[in-house]
Formats: structure tokens, sequence, C-alpha cells
């Protein structure tokens, strides 16, 4: 079994983020890690957009990203710390917007390994040098500069290593233009590793240590160090030099101290937020829920006099931090006088702030969406907020509170939608489109959201407005070639048409010349400033000064399709004959003197855009009934004769020639796109210069003929395609894409441009005009949220009613009787202290902005949701108290209990994660209600243990208390247990059946095939894993083979040997598997390994399915950081061949980004073998052309080909 593997919608989740000037304009960019890709954002300052400039899969795992500039530069650089024991420059090259690596030099092993540098990267402000750390011992610092010919230069590593350290946060300090200075948090654990007794543990200190690169003696020394709070954890730098006073602020939990060698201390402590749910301590100390907090993001932003400090809390509150400073005569900063800290708002926990000049903060969210904010108020005029100062705390002042409070001082301007963490995830097409859904459990505690993704590009409405009648068709046309935005939008009904011009408002015009009592086949602009409109009985030639010159179609004859553009112009007669016009000089249009008599009757009819340099277009496309497509020559030499031919597999109903940017050839070419009736879209080649069609490429869009119209999109040429859904093809970040829409039906489409619009679709369906916008081309899927109360488990859908029902649940939160419990005490204090209303409990904060409240340990809160997914109405919820946690889930039809299907939830009370214990766990059964509109409580039973794992077996059912697989029955008040195996290693997490076979995986072992025998009523494991795999997901291909994922990125692929699995199935008595002897500690007989390869993220979801109609069946997995990827059988061995030759040259033609070898990657826990890197395969098209035509000879296949078996792979079973 061979498997293809690639990515339908990289990660989602931002791991790192850093702003700089990488494209060396003057606007700043966001460049964000991805964990394995790297992408460049830009923020459209008129619109306040985000929009992708490019992503790139580096094939590693990045550890850390720094942006530095060297003195005196205009442009960024980006430094990347991986997992490749190397550290790499890149540079963003604008023009033709790659990452070029500029420098890569090797320290150490490759890995995450916590003794090799990468996870802590910081550079010095003035862009001299950069350090890279190791959480243990290992710090390197490499000095930067330029040559003779202004290029970066990196010297060779400087070592500043110390033996049993631990380094828990490096920065780079801002000491102007003296000696470089790097900050970092440092622990010696000598004493604590070697002392049993653990009273060196927790006498153990951290110290901030100063190491200062001498640029004269090239040498790094450690300058300066001085013990710190035991709970620091973070460094900020402070702007040294004339913007501050330099230094470091050290922030630990509850508390920000300001050190620097050469002067005093400064510290004040982290408000706490007031919460009616979340109580400070009273005075005998009896609540202790509230902790101090801890500092997980900063940014800083300089101003011409000032600077602020923006600090982020585990809890999402965002302070204001400014500093008051006592500066000299001589204009020396020097002492810090005062540290001012105030509450700014409440956002999403961050993985990085970045603050542009420009006025926006980018919020790189940790869990769900990434949000961009325009700063309108820096929050100096708070005068809700107090502000806290440091010289009025001192050791024995109480802990400073505040009020949090809704957003105020930052505008929400867009966001970028984000899947991680994605829990689980299915396919189903439960709205019987052409493609199915992928519907997913998204996010973390109250922003934890229901998702449903279609595949499809995300539209928005503009505008929408009734028309007198149903129309046919519509364009839109400018007054001259001059203007920048579209004049009119043309609209032609059954027996009339409709003008209306495009200003403030659209209005109808009646003074353009168009002809308007008759229906129009095509209209458009001619020339400089005159339009030339074709109805069915005659061309119309208007001028800028609204005189019209007509042609008219000989008599019994109509026009019944036409073509144009800037200087051309052709007609198809109802008899089948060819008329063609030209522009000349003059501004007249000429008809050529022969025309041309097809054979067959005419259905559709396109021309080519006119190339730069040359006066006219050279080919004519002509679509026939006798199913085929003939290119005309428009040469003055050879006009109308035909040059080529293409045969089709239905008529053509609609053509459109565009030339477009080939990823093939990396160069704009020609490209004929032929609409076929029965809803084939087929994209050819047409060459230039012969007009020959080669390279066909084909595509199944709907069950409705294909209509075309050009567009623009991303400032480049792009076709409308309209079947059952409307599609668009176009080019991005030099990848060929063609991708529906995410919108209804539409009849007629055509081009839109203007101020607000200026790269829309104006479209006509029913008796409506729509204006349409295509916002972000990087999102394949269009994603409906709904949100979720608690971080959701498991979730399942009922077949009859499609609803999905839900399990959520969050440790360390109140349940609501709990809750309810603290309020209504909290009510009857406040009643006696404040005369407060009887019965009113206090507010609590919203969940959503300010997240749950926090309980102890073993606390939790959960609820059974019934969902619809068509309109995302919860129709029930049953929450869950007594601290009981909903775990897993099943259906299952009893034999005793045949008449319906029950709902089989597995619950647990006061679970204690570390050290794990609980007081009980039970088995919930449910009936449904009203064709699963709801469910009831049928009965409940105890058990000793935490049932994770529940499945329906032979009308009874399977569950997995740990390491105790057992069979329950129903009962009338109970289940009643009828069989126990406690042969299995640590906790199941998954089962699956199929006759008598049970197959489970094991959250540390990996997984088991057993066997039940009937006789003797007994479940005898015959067969296991050799691998221990810490699984997390698993799906039964067929009755011997099982893949599975597992918490470290691997997906691997297990069978049974057949003969094996054929002794056990023959053997009546089951003494074969029950009396043989075992092996390696295990099971007598061990699975084969038939694929295993790393994707990098841990996986969540495997779900066997088809994605297009016609497809076979193929494999989607998700991971826990967004990411949705397919694996594909191959069927031919000679695919299989072509793949891996073609993976072997890439990974030689094109090193890892981050200088990650690939082969090793692909392999981080185990050689990857069976599984092609779909991902790798897919960048041939951005090698150079010579590179390209160098591997297709070594492939014994032309570019063309190449290419091509790289998109049929993926099309024909996927998008």
């Amino acid at each position: 079994m061979h498997l293809y593997n690639v990515t339908l919608q990289s990660t989602s989740a931002i791991t790192h983020a850093i702003v700089g000037n990488f494209a060396g304009t003057k606007q700043q960019e966001i460049c964000v890690g991805r964990n394995t890709t790297l992408e460049l954002l830009t923020v459209d300052p008129s619109t306040g957009q985000i929009h992708s400039l490019i992503s790139s899969q580096v094939f590693g795992i990045i550890r850390s990203l720094c942006p530095f500039r060297l003195a005196g530069s205009l442009k960024d650089y980006i430094v990347i710390g991986s997992d490749s024991g190397r550290i790499v420059i890149l540079e963003f090259n604008a023009e033709k917007k790659v990452f070029v690596k500029l420098h890569q030099e090797t320290f150490g092993k490759s890995g995450c390994r916590r003794a090799v540098p990468g996870q802590l990267l910081s550079a010095d402000p003035k862009g001299r040098a950069v350090m890279i750390g190791a959480l243990e011992k290992q710090k390197f610092v490499y000095v930067l500069n330029r040559d003779s010919n202004s290029k970066l230069t990196i010297s060779s590593p400087l070592e500043s290593s110390k033996s049993n350290t631990v380094c828990a946060h490096l920065v780079g300090l801002d000491v102007g233009f003296e000696n470089p200075i790097f900050a970092c948090i440092e622990v010696d654990f000598q004493e604590s590793d070697q002392d049993f007794t653990g009273k060196a543990y927790k006498e153990i200190q951290k110290k901030l240590v100063y190491l200062e690169l001498d640029l004269g003696l090239n040498h790094v020394v450690r300058k300066w160090s001085c013990p710190i709070e035991r709970t620091a954890s973070y460094l900020i730098a402070v702007p040294g030099g004339a913007d501050g006073p330099s230094g470091v602020l050290v922030c630990s939990d509850g508390r920000i101290t300001w050190y620097h060698p050469e002067f005093n201390t400064v510290s004040i402590p982290i408000p706490i937020r007031k919460d009616p749910l979340d109580p400070l301590p009273d005075a005998n100390g009896n609540s202790t829920v509230q902790k101090d907090v801890m500092i997980i993001s900063s940014v800083v932003h300089k101003l011409k006099k000032s600077f602020f400090i923006l600090v982020q809390t585990e809890l999402g509150d965002v302070f204001k931090l400014t500093m008051d400073y006592l500066t000299g005569n001589d204009g020396a900063i020097g002492q810090v006088a005062n540290i001012r800290l105030k509450y700014y708002e409440t956002l999403s926990l961050s993985s990085g702030l970045c603050l542009l000049k420009s006025g926006f903060l980018f919020v790189a969210s940790e869990f769900g969406n990434h949000s961009l904010y325009q700063i309108e108020n820096l929050g100096d005029d708070d005068e809700e907020q107090k502000e806290f100062q440091s010289i009025e705390f001192d050791s024995d002042a109480p802990e400073p509170l505040f009020d949090p409070r809704p957003i105020r001082n930052l505008l929400p301007v867009d966001e970028m939608e984000s899947l991680s963490p994605l829990i689980d995830a299915t396919v189903l097409n439960l709205t019987e489109d052409d493609t199915p859904q992928i519907y997913a459990l998204c996010g973390r505690g109250a922003k934890s959201s229901f998702r449903i993704l279609r595949h499809g590009l995300e539209v928005s409405e503009i505008a929408v407005s009734e028309l007198p009648g149903n129309p046919n068709a519509v364009w839109t046309v400018r007054g001259s070639s001059e203007d920048l935005y579209d004049s009119y939008i043309i609209i032609s009904f059954v027996n009339a048409t409709l003008v209306l011009s495009i200003g403030e408002s659209v209005e109808e015009v009646t003074d353009t010349g168009v002809l308007v009592s008759t229906p129009t086949i095509s209209i458009g602009q001619l020339g400089d400033d005159a339009l030339v409109q074709i109805y069915p009985h005659g061309i119309r030639h208007i001028r800028a000064d609204r005189r019209v010159s007509e042609w008219k179609a000989p008599t019994g004859l109509t026009i019944c399709y036409g073509a144009s553009n800037n200087k051309q112009v052709s007609v198809a007669l109802s008899s089948g004959e060819l008329v063609y016009f030209e522009l000349d000089k003059a501004g007249n249009l000429n008809e050529f003197q022969e025309r041309k008599q097809m054979n067959t009757q005419i259905t559709s009819l396109a021309m080519s855009p006119i190339p730069d340099g040359r006066q006219r277009a050279l080919f004519l496309a002509v679509g026939g009934e006798d199913n085929t497509v003939r290119v005309l020559s428009l040469d003055p030499n050879n006009c109308l004769e035909s040059v080529s031919m293409q045969a089709l597999s239905a008529p053509a109903e609609s053509l459109v020639m565009v030339e477009m940017h080939d990823p093939t050839t990396s160069v704009a070419s020609l490209f004929l796109n032929i609409g076929l009736a029965n809803g084939v879209l087929l994209r050819t080649t047409i060459d230039t210069v012969t007009g020959l069609l080669t390279d066909t490429r084909l595509r199944f869009l709907g069950a409705k003929g294909v209509k075309l119209f050009p567009l623009k999109i991303a400032g480049s040429s792009a076709v409308l395609a309209l079947s059952t859904r409307p599609w668009l093809s176009y080019t991005f970040q030099n990848r060929s894409h063609l991708i529906p829409l995410s919108y209804e039906f539409l009849e007629y489409g055509s081009r839109f441009c203007s101020e607000q619009c200026p790269e829309g679709i104006v479209a006509v369906t029913g008796n409506t005009l729509r204006v349409l916008n295509v916002d972000k081309l990087t999102n394949l899927f269009h994603q409906v949220s709904v949100k979720l109360k608690y971080t959701p488990r498991r979730f399942f859908c009922h077949e009859e009613s499609k609803n999905f029902i839900i399990l959520e649940s969050e440790h360390g939160t109140w349940c609501p009787a709990d809750k309810t419990k603290i309020l209504t005490t909290l009510s009857k204090a406040q009643l006696d202290e404040d005369d407060m209303d009887e019965g009113k409990l206090p507010d609590e904060l919203d969940p959503e902005q300010f997240g749950l409240p926090r309980a102890p340990n073993g606390c939790w809160a959960s609820c059974i949701r019934v969902l619809s997914p068509f309109s995302g109405d919860t129709i029930q919820l049953i929450d869950l108290d007594d601290n009981e946690s909903a775990i897993s889930m099943t259906t299952c039809l009893f034999a005793a209990h045949s008449q319906e299907q029950l709902l089989i939830v597995g619950t647990v009370k006061s679970l204690v994660l570390n050290p794990k214990s609980s007081k009980t766990g039970s088995l919930r059964v449910y009936r449904f209600l009203e064709d699963g509109q709801g469910i009831e409580l049928y009965h409940q039973t105890d058990i000793d243990g935490v049932p994770l794992a529940l499945c329906p077996f032979q009308g009874r059912l399977l569950v997995g208390v740990g390491p105790i697989l057992r069979i329950y029955d129903i009962g009338k008040k109970k289940l009643l247990r009828k069989c126990e195996s406690k042969s299995y290693p640590r906790n199941i997490i998954k089962i699956h059946t199929q006759g008598d076979r049970i197959i489970t995986s094991d959250a540390t072992e990996s997984m088991q095939y057993a066997s039940y025998r009937h006789f003797d009523n007994r479940i005898v494991i015959f067969a296991d894993d050799p691998t221990p795999r810490w699984m997390t997901c698993s799906t039964q291909l067929d009755f011997d083979t099982v893949i599975g994922g597992d918490k470290f990125g691997n997906i691997f692929v297990n069978r049974l040997d057949p003969e094996i699995s054929k002794a056990i199935m023959e053997d009546s008595t089951g003494n074969t598997a029950m009396f043989d002897r075992g092996f390696l500690q295990g099971a007598p007989h061990k699975l084969t390994s038939v694929s295993t390869y790393f994707v990098g993220e841990a996986i969540t979801s495997i779900t066997k399915t088809t994605l297009v109609p016609g497809g076979r069946p193929i494999l989607v997995y998700t991971t826990l950081l967004g990411t949705i990827g397919l694996l594909i059988p191959f069927t031919s061995k000679d695919d299989i061949e072509f793949f891996q030759l073609l993976e072997m040259t890439l990974r030689q033609e094109m090193p890892p980004l981050a200088g990650r070898n690939h082969l090793l990657y692909r392999s981080f826990f185990a050689p990857v073998h069976n599984c092609i890197d779909g991902d790798l395969c897919e960048l041939y098209t951005n090698l150079p052309n010579e590179k390209k035509r160098a591997i297709a000879e070594s492939l014994d296949r032309t570019v063309g080909e190449v290419s091509k078996k790289l998109d049929d792979i993926r099309t024909r079973v996927a998008f």
C-alpha cells in the first residue's frame, strides 16, 4: 500500500509573529510562523484587511523567529531557529515574491532537543549580532556585518555556554552602539541534580544574566548577574540610548521588575481583575482560587519622545506600561523613578503581539481566530480605569484590583480564521451537494466553536438590487481606455436592454447611444473611447460623441453569437457564417472581404486578447454542434483559416481565451477555456505563434452546462465558470487554482471595477443584480461557525435527523450549580453590606471575552448539546452538575432493545488529571425523541473507572475503562456487565469492530487485535503492534488494516498478516489465539507496518471518504493546529515509480528553506516508507525553467506532462 500525501489547508495556528519592513518599503509586514510554514502578511491601510503575500512550506519545525536590520539599511531580514540544527537568515524578494536564503550555518544536531540551540532567539536592536540558545547549556552568538559589496555576512559562532544551566528566556538589550548585550534567565541545577533529599531544589534560585559580545576581542563574556524571583519567566527589553533608560523588565508571577546593573530595581505588582466567581482570599485565607498571573506576550512601541509597552497576562488582560525616569543635565537618561501600569483591553491569549506604525495591532491568538485591531485610543484619557504606580506599593500594600470592561480603545477591522485547536472532525455530505462538508470541533473554553467547512472561496455581497424582469446577460464597460473604473452596467433582457451608470449611486441612463429596444448579445469597448454593441440584427458602433454607425445582418438572418476585443469584432450568423471586422486608424469598423462558412452550427465564439505591442489578436475560437472547437487565424495573410481543432465529449457552450500566468513555464501563456454542455471545463494552451492546442486538462464542475466569463483577480486575468455552482479559475502565489465560490447559483457574470470594489463581480440570477467581491484567496474553505459553551470533546451525527450531538467539558471552572451557589452567597453578603436588591445575583464577566472563571483542580463544567447543522440552532442543552464531565459517546442498537437506537455517554466525576484520580465513572443511556430532535435520560450505570472508549458490538456495548475492556448489555434499570478482559496495557481510547474481531487503540501502546469467543464468553488478544505509539485517533480500513495517528505527528498504517488472520478466523475453537506463547512481552503475533509518514502536528481525526463525484475513496486527516490533509492511495505501479523518482530528485534540487533535510524530517520518529510527500512534489512548478526541463527529461516526460500528472492525482479525487 503506497500513499500520496497532500495538504488541502495548511496550519491555521500561528506559533510566532514578528513585524518589520521585509519588502524594503515604508509599509511594514508581519511575518508569521505556522509550525512548519512561513508566511508573510501585509495590512492594507485603506481597508484594514490582511493579505497574504507569500506562504512557504519549510519542511521543518519553526521553533523561533526574529527580525533584524543592519545599521543604515531600509530592509529587515528574518532569522529562523528550527529543528534543523542550523541558523538560517532569509530575505524577502518583493519582485519575485519569494523567500531567499542568504546564510545557513550549522551548529548542532537536528531535532527539537533541549540541549541544541533553536528554541531561544534574539537580535541586537542595532542589527550587529544575533544570539541563538537552547533550553539547556548552549548559546551561540553570530556577528552580522556587510562586505565590500554591501552584502550581508555572518561570522563563525561565538560560544557562550554554561553546563548544568537551564535558560527560560532570552532578549537583546538596547544599549545604543556599545558592545551588544543579551539578557537571559538562567537556573543552575547542578546542586539540585545531585541532592536526592530535595532540599537543594527548594532553595534553587533563578538569575538574570547579562552576556556581552566584545566586538574588539570577538568573544562573549558574562558581564553581570543578579538573583531574581523564582517564578520569573519572561523578559522585555526596555528602549535605551536617547529613547529610554535601557535595562530589562523581568516578569514573574504577579510582578514586573525593572533591572539595570547601575541602578536600583523598581517593581510593580500586576493588577488582578475583579470577578465575582474568582474571589480573592479573605482575612482567614480560606479562598485561594485566584492566583498571581504571569505575562505571556508583549510589544514595545517607540514614539517621538517616549515609548510604551503593551503586556498581556495569561488571562488575556492587556496593560499599558510606561516609565518615569530621571534625566541628567547632559541629557543622559538614568534611574527609573516610577513604573505606571494601566488596564488597556482584554484580548484573546496571544502567541505574539504586533503593533504596526500605521496604527494597527495584530493579535496572533493561541486558540481561535487571529484578530487585527485599529488603535483608536491609547487609553491615557480613560478615567474609569485607575493607573497603578510603583511608588504607591510597598511590601504591605494590598493587591491592586481593576474592573475589566468591554473593548473600548481598539476597533476590530479584520479577522483571520483559525481552526486551532482542531479537536475532532468528520466528513459528511448532509446537504447533498457535489462535494461533502467537513464538520469540526474547534477552540478552547468559551471561544470554542462547531465549524462547517465547505470547499469554496468566501464571497461578500456588496449590493443586491431587484430588476424589472429576469435578465439573461450583464456586462460592464468603461467610458474610455484611460478610466480606472467602470462607467456603465449593461443588462440584457429577452426583448430589451437596460443601461445603468456607475457613480455615487447606480441610475438608469438613456443617452449612451446603446440600443435599448432589443436584447444585447455582447457589448464592449472599442478603440480608446468607443463602444460596440452586438444585437440579433446588427452591430452598433457608438463613438464618444454619440455618433452611431451600424452594420445590419443580412435579410432573413440573425446574429447568434459575438466576440470582440479593443480593435476586432466577429459575429456568427444563424446560417453558420462568420463575419469578421477590424477597426482602422480612422476609427471606422471595416468588414473583412470574405466570410467564413462553417460546416456545422456555431454554439460559441471567443476572441483572444491583443498581446502587448501588437495591432491585433491572432486567433478566434469557434465551437460547433459537431463537438469540436476550431481555432481560426486572424492574421491578414490567412484570415479565418483553421489552424487547430479540439475534439470534445459534448458541444461547447461557452469559450473564453485569456492570457494567464502558467506555472509550467513561469511566464504568461494564452489559454483557451472551453465550457461544455455536460458540465465539464477544459483548459488547453494555445501556441501564440502556430495556434496549436496542447496540454489539455479537464475538470467536472457540475450537472449544468458551463458558462465562462473573463475577470481580473489579484491584478491578474481570471475566469469565472458558472455551472451548478460558480467557480473561479485564477493564479495566486505562482500556482493555478480552480475553486468554487461559496455562493448560490448564478446565471451570468462579468467583471466589475469601482473605487469601493476594484476587483469585483457583477452577476445576475433570477430577477436580481448582484455585485460580489472575493475577499481572501488563501482560504480554500468557507467556514460557518457556531459558538459553544465549553471545550468540545466528542461529537456524533444522528443519521435520521442529521443533527449533531456534541459533548463539551471544561476543567478548572465551576459547574452551573456551583456557580449559582457562589453567586447566591456573594449576593447575600452584598445585601447585608450595600442593601442590594434581594434575589438579584451579581453580574458575572462575559465568558466569551474574559474566559470562564477559574476553579480548583478537579472541578468540571460539562454539557450535552443537540445542534442542527443547517440552522446552527441548539435544539437541546443538558448541563451536567456535581463536577461530572462527559468524555465519550456512541450509539447502540441493543439486541434486547431492538425497537430503537440508544445514545450512550461516558462520564466521570471529579477527574484530576495529574496525578490522575477520580471519584466514579458512569454510563448514561439516553433515548432519542421526535426523530432526533432531543434526548432524554433512560438510565445511568456507575462504573469504577474512566470510560474513554465506547463502541457497539453485536447488539451489545463495548466499553474501554482504563486498561479493561468490557461488554455490557441493556437492562431495565442499568447496563449489565457480561464480559471483561484485563489483558490490555494502559488506556483504551478507541475501539473498532468487524464480525468477532475487536481492534483497540491504546493511549501509549499502539494497537491490539482481539477476538471474541462466543462459546466461553472471552476476549482474547492475538496480535499487537511491536512499536509503542501514543495514539490519538485511528480508522479501520479493512478487516486486517488500520490507519492511526499519534500525538507526535506520525501517521502509520498497520496490517495483520493475511495468513495469520485466516488461521485465526478458521480456528473454530479459538485455542490457537488462546494458547499461543506471547512474543516480546505482548501478543503472540505482531502487526506489520505498511506505511509511515511524519506530518509534524498531533493527528486528531482520520476519515475514509470520497470528496468529488465519481472519485475513489481517500483518507482525510486533521491535526491539532488546524491542518487538513489527504492521503491518496496509488492505483498503479507506474505512478508509484514516477512520484518516487520525482520526490527523490526534488529533495536534491529544492533543499528546505529552514535547512532541514527533507528525508530526515519526514522520518522524524520512524523511517518514512510507502508514502510520497505531495507537498514537495507540487513545488516542482516553482523551479526555474531549466531545472524543470532537466527533471522532466530524467523522468522521460515533458514539463507539461509532469505538471499535468501532479494536477491529475489531486483533482481526480479531491480539489
